[in-house]
């Protein structure tokens, strides 16, 4: 099981960095719209094999957000 709320962790990095979801769909070539469907599925995010691997070697997934220098 995937811990974390990724929409609710993507809206708040972008709060955090003063952007809106727009910006940083735009700079990696893609649209706010695909974003927004990605970010609502938890297992789009994370591979769901992986998933599946990870729950039946008895772990959770939570993801940690590391800032770059």
């Amino acid at each position: 099981m995937v811990k974390n709320n990724i929409e609710v962790d993507v809206k708040v990095k972008c709060i955090e960095t003063g952007k809106t979801q727009v910006q940083p769909a735009e700079e990696i070539g893609t649209t706010s719209q695909y974003v927004n469907r990605i970010i609502k599925k938890k297992d789009r995010v994370v591979n769901k094999t992986f998933v599946q691997m990870m729950e039946k070697l008895g772990y959770d997934i939570d993801l940690t957000y590391v800032k770059r220098k």
